[in-house]
Order: C-alpha cells, then sequence, then structure tokens
C-alpha cells in the first residue's frame, strides 16, 4: 500500500511550496479515500502510511497521469493553488494517488523519479 504525490518540476517551485503542495494532495486524497472506502485507507494506515513524492516535466504529463487514474478507478486528487505566493491562482502544482496497493499506483506512475 502506498500514496504517490507527483509535483510538477517547470514551476520551480521552492521546496518549501513544494512541501505545502505536496500536503495538500497528500491530506486531500486521504480524505476522499475515507469517503470512497474506509477499509482502503485502514489498511494503508496499518502498513504505515507510504508515501512517494515523484516529478514530472510540466503541467500536460501531470494530467495525464490524472486522467490514467479517473480510468483504472483509482482515488486522486488534483492540487490548485490558492495563488497568496509563489504561482498565480488556480495553477495546478502536484497530483495525489491512492493510497491503494502498490501495484495499482505503480500503474500509473512506475515510470517516474523520485523528486
Amino acid at each position: 500500500m502506498k500514496q504517490a504525490i507527483v509535483v510538477r518540476k517547470d514551476l520551480k517551485m521552492s521546496k518549501g511550496k513544494c512541501a505545502a503542495q505536496v500536503a495538500h494532495g497528500a491530506v486531500e486524497a486521504s480524505l476522499v479515500t475515507l469517503k470512497r472506502d474506509k477499509r482502503l485507507l485502514e489498511r494503508w494506515k496499518e502498513e504505515g502510511m507510504k508515501k512517494v513524492v515523484l516529478g514530472v516535466a510540466d503541467l500536460k504529463e501531470l494530467l495525464e497521469l490524472k486522467n490514467l487514474a479517473e480510468k483504472l478507478g483509482i482515488v486522486h486528487y488534483l492540487v490548485r493553488d490558492a495563488g497568496k505566493t509563489e504561482v498565480p491562482a488556480g495553477t495546478e502544482t502536484a497530483l495525489a494517488i491512492g493510497p491503494d496497493e502498490d501495484e495499482k499506483i505503480d500503474l500509473i506512475t512506475g515510470k517516474l523519479k523520485a523528486l
């Protein structure tokens, strides 16, 4: 069980901004999972709540992953920034996928490198 959070590298966000976007995605995707399948969230929690943070080149690649997660029926959450600091309001900064079984997450993110 794991959760993957994918971040756009083209935005060149500071480390702190990137960490905040990752946190937003992790929390929101977890809340979606809680509503959709509480047992799945409990399994992930019991196994240590593993997370990986990965990078993509740009918005196009981020949205391709989002579409694949939708197609496979895997919980995901697209993070849109509020625009108060480094990027304009509404900028899609990150995508959280899961939590779910490693194999399912890897179908979407398996070829990506750690951020």
